[in-house]
Formats: structure tokens, sequence, C-alpha cells
């Protein structure tokens, strides 16, 4: 066999070889989604700088019953669930309330780093004398909501707390205040 015509095939074998390698190379980075990326269909959440909510209302009727951010159970099987934003809201007027807001501040008091985050919610009206719990957990379904699973409640070891506001649509916005303690990670309720 002649060695001088070998060397065509065997440079185009290499480019093709090298074009091949650089290709695998360039997309290993996206074939497969991180452990840690927000589920899929979950919009992404990023902290806001200021607070969007304009409620100038007055009106009594918007009371929010509790507020969590550990140690969380379920509120009609009072079983123990994953620690997450979790807020009981209910409706104390004469009329049903729509045009659900919340918006809510973290800050590590350690570091004193902050992050806020504001959801509008797609809550169906609440009636006079019901109550609603709203999850903040990357789960779907009614009264659940994305969260930011990079967020200074999920990354921080130290003592992480919540100024909370729940605004609705003719009624005076409602205040409440979670705690998350300094740990690692979620421990069994």
């Amino acid at each position: 066999m002649n060695p001088k015509k070998l060397i065509p095939v065997i440079v185009i074998a290499a480019a093709v070889i090298a074009g091949l390698v650089f290709w695998q190379v360039s997309t290993a980075g996206t074939s497969a989604p991180s452990s840690q990326s927000q589920p899929t269909g979950a919009a992404a959440v990023l902290p806001v700088t200021t607070n969007p909510i304009q409620n100038t209302s007055t009106a009594p009727g918007l009371t929010i019953v509790t507020a969590a951010v550990q140690d969380n159970t379920d509120p009609q099987t009072q079983a123990a669930i994953s620690d997450r934003l979790q807020i009981t809201v209910k409706n104390t007027g004469t009329a049903a309330l729509t045009g659900f807001e919340v918006f809510y501040t973290m800050k590590d008091t350690v570091t004193n780093a902050a992050e806020s985050y504001y959801q509008k919610l797609d809550e169906a009206p609440l009636m006079p004398g019901a109550s609603t719990t709203i999850n903040f957990d990357n789960q779907s379904g009614p009264g659940h909501y994305p969260e930011n699973m990079f967020s200074l409640y999920r990354s921080s070891k130290n003592k992480v707390e919540f100024s909370i506001e729940v605004s609705a649509s003719g009624a005076a916005t409602a205040h409440a205040t979670a705690v998350k303690d300094a740990g690692n990670g979620e421990k069994s309720d």
C-alpha cells in the first residue's frame, strides 16, 4: 500500500474524531439537569429590590393565622411535612377577598444579608370566615407556589428571620414573622 495515499484518509479521520470530541465536550454541561435545579415547569424565582404591593386599604378583613418556615404541618391532617414558607390566612370580613399578593423578606441574623421575594397569587376568592394555606414549596396544585431553592432560607446555616406581608384587594395588608433556627438543613419534625 502506498503511504502517500493514506495521508488524506488519516487527516480526514483525525478531523472527524476531533470534531466528535469537541462536540461531546461542548454539550456535556447541558445534557443532564443538576439535582439542585428547579422542578420541571416551575417558574424562576428571583429576589426583588422593592415591595411592589400598592395596597392602601385600611379596611379590616384579612388576617394571617400562622406563618411557619420550619416544623411545618399539613393543615388538614396535622401530619409533619417538609419545611417551607407556609402562610395560613383567614377572611375575617364580610365580603369575599380576591387579588392576593405576598411579599416577604428573609434576613440572616449573623451576616445581615437579606433577600426579598414577591408573588402574585392565583387563589380562588376567599369567602367570609374561610381560611386558606399558601405554600412556597415548588409543588403544583392549589395553594402551592415556586420558591428559590438557592435563597438564604435554603443556603444559610444561620438563624434566618422572615418578615411577611399578605395583601388582598379591599382589605388592609396583613403582617407576620417567622424564624428558621440556625442549622444545616431540615431535621425530622
